[in-house]
């Protein structure tokens, strides 16, 4: 065997590799690394807030917490989740051999360590790491000390793996389909990440030039966001937004293709509305880049902008509701049956829809003045978020992980951690939005006594939610290590919608095998 042909084994192998499942796999273990690092830091949050008064850290370093875990958990952690998810299945889906760009592949993937130790260093430097939400709003990001440079390099660098992972999706699945297979036969999982693809080229470069602004005015003497110098720290929240918006997307949208794939097999039904699907995730895609502005209401903009913008957040509402209806006609008289990856689309679904009901509650601009900064702004966006984006990635990981490892994971454990996380999740975030409603401000280590019992609740929800992920993991190297064999047809009397050929059936019929190039 020529050296060429060689499979390199132990580190080289993971330092070097250009195979996209071996790299799937890294961005997973990366993204799960780093879901337990922030979920780590909520858990410091929430023993804070406890009761009232300063129990355990003080305010500054609460900020820090408060911050980083929200830039952890989005760029550490879901993000780089879905892009292994892409990794893994966009090959198998359009019946190419590989990604397109191999080693630009991997790089995508190193870059990400790298830039986590950055952002979790930020929190050692002197005067501490940044504390100013993840929004990173002037003023308060161009004081602070060297923590700040660290994360906006950090975020940098986080921001160019995104781009490059999407260049890579983008020239996979417009070159690399298998004869036969149109766009319109992609199964949805693969449309939705090559529309998200495109959200992250237009809107991470945004980002850059923001934190770019935010450094030149740190060191270099420029006054972008000074008042004091003639420049306007209201243009941050503009520009950051621009890309902050399309980013809520960028979380959720290949969440709904997991929901798509992870509904019809468990249904024994084709997806209802392939087409309708398609072009729901698309128009979401574009109304995303047109409403940055509903974060920003309370800033003073013209009455004709805050009308323009809240009428276009409202708008979002309608293809978000297509999809939520197509995946209940998929469910409609289906045989369905409630293995894991089932109940976690079902209950993602469902969450999901309550977060997009509190946020209809905040496109509504003189009502959003009330809601401005609250926990009700907290609990909306952990509904959309950790109900949209990580329910669909603990639903991938049990629908997909027989196809990884070819072992079965252990189907009690996986109910059981389904049911910790949702009481978990609920208790912790539900109350929050009776905290918001009553005035209770985000991002303050303290408040006032008449919010002790709810934050008491969801103090208590969140450690239930963090023990139930450390059964997750004992639940995944379990399987990996070697579970029960998995069968050629995992989800029995799933025929024709299985994952073993694109799925769902009449979209993705081919009258012979697909011959990869």
């Amino acid at each position: 065997m020529s050296a060429h042909d060689s499979h390199p084994t132990g580190l080289s192998r993971w330092l070097f590799t250009t195979n996209h499942k071996d790299i799937g796999t890294l961005y997973l273990w990366f993204s799960f690394t780093m879901f337990l690092v922030g979920g780590a830091m909520a858990m410091i949050i929430r023993a804070e807030l406890w009761q009232p008064g300063l129990q355990l850290v003080e305010p500054h370093f609460f900020n820090q917490m408060t911050t980083v875990h929200a830039l952890v958990m989005v760029f550490g952690a879901v993000m780089p989740a879905f892009t292994g998810l892409a990794n893994w299945q966009l090959p198998l889906m359009i019946g190419a051999p590989d990604m397109a760009l191999p080693r630009l592949n991997n790089w995508s993937f190193w870059l990400l360590p790298f830039a986590a130790t950055l952002l979790v260093l930020s929190l050692f430097m002197p005067g501490g790491g940044p504390a100013a939400g993840w929004t990173l709003y002037p003023p308060l990001t161009v004081q602070g000390g060297m923590g700040m440079d660290f994360t906006i390099l950090a975020v940098h660098i986080l921001g160019m793996s995104s781009i490059l992972g999407s260049i890579n999706i983008i020239a996979t699945i417009l070159n690399m389909r298998a004869p036969g297979m149109t766009l319109m036969k992609m199964p949805l999982f693969v449309w939705t990440w090559l529309i998200t693809a495109f959200l992250l080229l237009a809107s991470i470069p945004v980002l850059a030039g923001a934190v770019t602004m935010l450094l030149t005015d740190r060191h270099f003497g420029t006054h972008f966001f000074d008042a004091a110098g003639g420049g306007d720290p209201v243009m941050f929240q503009h520009i950051f937004w621009f890309f902050g918006h399309p980013e809520v997307y960028i979380l959720v949208l290949p969440a709904f293709g997991v929901f798509s794939q992870i509904i019809p097999t468990f249904a024994r039904k084709p997806l209802f509305g392939y087409t309708s699907m398609v072009f729901a995730t698309a128009t979401i895609a574009f109304l995303s880049f047109i409403v940055w502005a509903h974060h920003m209401y309370t800033v003073g903009m013209p009455m004709a902008g805050e009308l323009f913008f809240m009428y276009s957040t409202m708008l979002i509402a309608v293809p978000t509701g297509v999809k939520i209806f197509n995946w209940m006609a998929t469910m409609w008289r289906g045989s369905m049956t409630f293995e894991t990856p089932m109940l976690y689309a079902i209950a993602g679904v469902f969450l999901f829809a309550v977060g997009g009901v509190t946020g209809l509650m905040l496109s509504i601009t003189p009502a959003d003045f009330q809601y401005h900064d609250t926990y009700f702004v907290v609990a909306h966006f952990h509904y959309t978020i950790f109900a949209g984006s990580v329910l669909a990635l603990m639903g991938a990981a049990y629908y997909w992980i027989p196809k990884w490892t070819g072992h079965m994971y252990n189907e009690t454990l996986g109910k059981t951690h389904f049911w910790l996380t949702m009481i978990g999740f609920n208790l912790t975030f539900f109350p929050q939005h009776f905290l918001g409603l009553a005035g209770m401000p985000r991002r303050i280590p303290d408040y006032a006594l008449q919010f002790t019992e709810f934050n008491q609740w969801s103090s208590v929800g969140a450690f239930i939610l963090g023990a139930a992920q450390l059964l997750w993991l004992y639940i995944l190297i379990k399987t990996v290590k070697g579970g029960e064999k998995a069968t050629d047809k995992v989800w029995e009397g799933a025929e024709g919608l299985e994952w073993t050929v694109p799925s769902p059936a009449p979209y993705h019929t081919f009258s012979t095998p697909p011959q990869v190039r």
